[in-house]
């Protein structure tokens, strides 16, 4: 999940029996459920108009395509790369940079078995927030250009959930660099090994359509290149109970779905390495929460740590503010949560004097610790001279554009040199394996998901929102997964 995303991705929502705990905590864990504060939809309605939408823009989409789409045609020699991120506003400040790295990658590679590479770049933010409906016209154009022979992006999954069935009945190539929901390419949304009951939890008990729903052509035809959030809350158990030291945790979560499945698979994971969950709390936000009782005991029963499963603006940093009272201050104590935190300013500066001892995953790599990415990474800032061109995604935008390069090249040549089939591209990147990028090994699964499955562990340096956070470990499950 990327920043933008955490006001504007999530709903409520519980699927019976989810997580349920016998501790007594656990009678405060069932409230009614709500709308989201920031208005996301209380069912799945938000999701279904826009599908509907999608299933009219895509008719239009391929009756203009039908007369210009296929192999063939030189048309000038050009191949054009759709680019489709949010470019404006306040989510400009991490697509911007993640779309120089496309750009910079181009203009290393101008020219690809005898093709020349343009990139058509489109805004997919209004008012500087993502929006969905923006996104599916962006893709639709994209689809109507016959030059156009793969899509990087979209950058929020919200939007990934209509680019994908348009671009999918249009046989064109999406390759996201950062959408992590895993919705968007799997069943189940927590996998049962991942699930303190032992029962896997679905995407629609999740609010989220199928990966099947988006696929109208029972074909994938999209790819990413960072891990799925079902990851997360086993890498902080990794990290908190082999790093750490770690023996036992007290666990809460925000009531959403993201975070509830954050928090139950950390306590999955957690208890299978040999640790204890003493005390467990899905709790609703609100401005009168009190969680003092909820720490007291927490405290009595040997709690070491919290874990956290939510975002910071459920008030989930201003917990870690709270913890001070009877945990004490600084990293004795240590908060852990995932990117619904991670990296996040608003985080530190709810947390105050007591930031320190933090710790949140993010389901990327960490280009800055990544010794192949050095070198790119010191030959793109000489060229990109501002500090703000640069971001956590600029060089996985750049393996992105690396990555359909490789694969177009493989389509072209199949189609003797001339301009290949749309088709032809997404089985060129189905079979990418073993490629060599400049964040690590490449390759994708059956389902699109990168094979390269690492965890970046982050931790806050200190109490100024200001201030970066410091890349602490990385958790890589890309040999063996956690269940």
């Amino acid at each position: 999940m990327t920043l933008a995303e955490r006001d504007h991705e999530y709903k409520y929502c519980r699927a019976r029996g989810f997580g349920r705990t016998p501790h007594t905590w656990a009678t405060l864990a069932w409230p009614a459920l709500r709308p989201h504060p920031r208005g996301a939809r209380g069912d799945n309605l938000g999701v279904r108009s826009l599908l509907r939408t999608v299933a009219c823009v895509s008719a239009l989409s391929l009756v203009s395509l039908a007369a210009c789409t296929g192999g063939g045609s030189n048309n000038a020699k050009t191949i054009k790369i759709g680019v489709d991120l949010p470019l404006s506003g306040d989510e400009g400040q991490a697509g911007n940079p993640t779309l120089n790295g496309i750009r910079f990658f181009v203009h290393q590679h101008p020219v690809l078995e005898g093709f020349n590479v343009a990139v058509s770049a489109r805004d997919d933010a209004v008012k500087g927030v993502h929006d969905p409906r923006l996104g599916a016209e962006n893709i639709s154009a994209f689809i109507a250009d016959p030059l156009v022979m793969g899509i990087i992006g979209p950058f929020d999954s919200s939007v990934a959930r209509v680019a994908i069935p348009l671009s999918n009945q249009a046989h064109l190539a999406l390759i996201s660099p950062s959408t992590s929901n895993r919705c968007l390419t799997k069943e189940p949304f927590l996998p049962a090994g991942l699930s303190p009951a032992r029962l896997p939890i679905s995407c629609k008990a999740a609010g989220r359509p199928a990966p099947a729903d988006l696929r109208p052509a029972k074909v994938n035809n999209f790819f990413r290149l960072v891990t799925t959030d079902d990851l997360q809350g086993p890498a902080a158990a990794d990290y908190g109970y082999k790093n750490l030291h770690l023996l036992r945790v007290a666990v809460l979560s925000d009531h959403e779905a993201y975070g509830q499945a954050l928090a139950d698979s950390f306590r999955a994971r957690f208890t299978r390495l040999g640790g204890l969950v003493v005390v467990h709390l899905d709790f609703v936000p609100s401005a009168s929460l009190d969680l003092t009782g909820f720490f007291k005991q927490a405290k009595k029963d040997g709690a070491q740590a919290i874990y956290f499963g939510g975002v910071t603006a459920n008030g989930g940093c201003s917990i870690r503010a709270k913890m001070a009272a009877v945990f004490g201050v600084g990293e004795a104590a240590p908060f852990l949560g995932g990117d619904g935190i991670a990296e996040d300013p608003a985080c530190v500066r709810d947390a105050g004097g007591n930031a320190a001892g933090i710790y949140a995953t993010v389901p990327a790599v960490d280009t800055s610790q990544v010794a192949t990415s050095q070198p790119i990474i010191a030959s793109f800032k000489s060229e990109y001279r501002n500090a703000w061109d640069y971001g956590a995604y600029t060089i996985l935008a750049y393996d992105a554009t690396a990555v359909l390069y490789d694969a177009l090249g493989r389509a072209i040549r199949a189609a003797g040199g001339k301009l290949p089939a749309r088709q032809d591209v997404v089985v060129q990147l189905a079979a990418t394996t073993g490629f060599h990028g400049v964040t690590g090994t490449i390759g994708f699964d059956a389902a699109g998901d990168t094979t390269h499955r690492l965890i970046s562990i982050f931790e806050a340096t200190g109490s100024d929102p200001a201030a970066g956070w410091r890349s602490v470990s990385a958790v890589d499950y890309s040999a063996k997964l956690p269940y």
